[in-house]
């Protein structure tokens, strides 16, 4: 069974997966698609077509605009902007108003379990690998590889983090989750589990 708000704008032609909710002020728009047991704070913005896979948690206010992909158990903090558009302008070089016709919509496609820190803006075309994670205010303008943590402005590499979400301590050759005990290997700036 799903939770809707009263006050949450639902497009008809939205899909809802079971057990998702959606709170107040969120917004979800035409032929979204919400995977099952998601959770859609306080005034988030779902655009037109975006795909969430299950047990994904978008926080209050952030804005995933289409085409974005969200794979399974992926987290968006609280404001955090997924772009769509690489040029933006409100008018053409002609000075009207553009439309749909106008529009070029790229996409930020963030693979299964990453994490996008508190106010982070992704900018589109980028996808974040699985189980990455962004921090709080970090502006991400290059795909981010899996595992990675990475934070500033413009985001880097500062480090990589496990399933568990901790950071990883380099212990020989492997990289050791302090939570976990999993093991991973490193090859050339990708990381993989050992």
């Amino acid at each position: 069974m799903n939770t809707i708000a009263d006050s949450a704008d639902v497009d008809a032609s939205a899909s809802i997966g079971p057990g998702t909710r959606v709170w107040h002020l969120a917004q979800v728009r035409e032929a979204a698609r919400l995977g099952e047991n998601c959770v859609i704070g306080r005034g988030a913005y779902i655009g037109p077509g975006v795909v969430l896979g299950e047990n994904c948690k978008v926080q209050n206010y952030a804005l995933v605009y289409e085409p974005a992909v969200l794979e399974a158990g992926v987290f968006i903090g609280p404001a955090v902007v997924l772009t769509n558009d690489v040029f933006p302008r409100a008018v053409t070089p002609q000075g009207s108003l553009k439309t749909e016709d106008d529009w070029n919509k790229v996409g930020v496609t963030i693979r299964r379990g990453a994490a996008i820190g508190a106010r982070a803006v992704c900018i589109a075309p980028l996808t974040i690998g699985a189980w990455a994670m962004v921090a709080a205010g970090a502006v991400v303008t290059k795909d981010v590889p899996d595992f990675a943590l990475i934070a500033g402005v413009p985001a880097r590499r500062i480090g990589w983090v496990g399933k568990a979400g901790q950071p990883l301590r380099q212990e020989g050759g492997e990289w050791i989750c302090p939570e976990t005990g999993d093991a991973y290997l490193e090859d050339g700036g990708v990381l993989r589990p050992a």
